[in-house]
């Protein structure tokens, strides 16, 4: 059993085959899917269909790129939401300094105001990281012990990844582990801690190597399960159970 624990199916990339995808995904042993909000128009299409489907659950929240549009009443909104039983993240929130959609600054006040609201409502934290490992971490080991959750997509290194897991967050290892070139986060997958580690497919995009190119999807989740079991010597099997018991464990859910 395999589940995906960051997916973004709820977007117009899944239109015309969304229920053909989530099929292809329970036929090779992926039981649950976490959809991911990143502005408001997402959250809610990923709260609609948790509640359509009994294997799919949901987050919310305000991706750095659209930082600039976070207002008291998104926030609001956001608050009743986690409140949903299929809600069991915030995020993905956090810093892109990559991109700079929008100013660093602004980024930051935006990122502050969800990790109240987080610690207001107890709920895990799904942290979207680009080239700002320099101010989300200390930000993060400032609430060290009042947030939790996982830094998905991790593409840091060996240090990066031991700051993280000791202020008390997960790693989320994607396709990016698969390529050939991917040598700090293949060693990261290597070394991590066995229960702190989660497995995602960040769909429709880091698709894994052997469909690179193509559009990502949950059914890959396997795919990314092997090579990790590769790197540590492991099985499949026991990665997908592992990071299955992870999930459950950061996100309070009995799967």
């Amino acid at each position: 059993m395999f589940i995906d624990s960051h997916a973004h199916i709820q977007i117009d990339q899944f239109n015309s085959d969304r229920d053909a995808v989530l099929q292809r995904a329970l036929d090779v042993g992926v039981s649950n899917i976490l959809i991911i909000g990143i502005d408001v128009e997402t959250s809610q299409k990923a709260v609609e269909l948790a509640e359509k489907h009994e294997n799919i659950y949901a987050s919310v929240g305000m991706h750095p790129h659209s930082a600039t549009e976070l207002t008291d009443d998104i926030l609001s909104t956001f608050r009743v939401q986690l409140d949903h039983p299929k809600v069991i993240a915030l995020g993905e929130i956090g810093l892109d300094y990559y991109r700079n959609l929008s100013p660093q600054e602004i980024q930051k006040d935006a990122f502050e105001k969800q990790l109240d609201l987080a610690e207001e409502m107890n709920t895990p934290i799904i942290i979207h990281n680009r080239d700002a490992y320099a101010d989300i971490l200390p930000i993060l080991e400032k609430r060290q012990g009042k947030i939790n959750g996982v830094l998905h997509c991790f593409t840091g290194n060996i240090e990066l990844m031991q700051r993280s897991i000791d202020i008390g967050f997960h790693i989320g290892i994607g396709g990016i582990v698969t390529y050939p070139n991917a040598k700090d986060v293949q060693a990261v997958a290597k070394q991590i801690p066995l229960e702190r580690l989660l497995i995602e497919t960040d769909c429709p995009w880091l698709t894994p190597q052997f469909r690179r190119g193509k559009r990502n999807e949950p059914s890959y989740v396997p795919a990314i399960a092997k090579k990790i079991a590769e790197l540590r010597n492991s099985t499949t099997e026991e990665i997908g159970v592992v990071t299955t018991n992870n999930f459950n464990t950061l996100f309070g859910t009995g799967l």
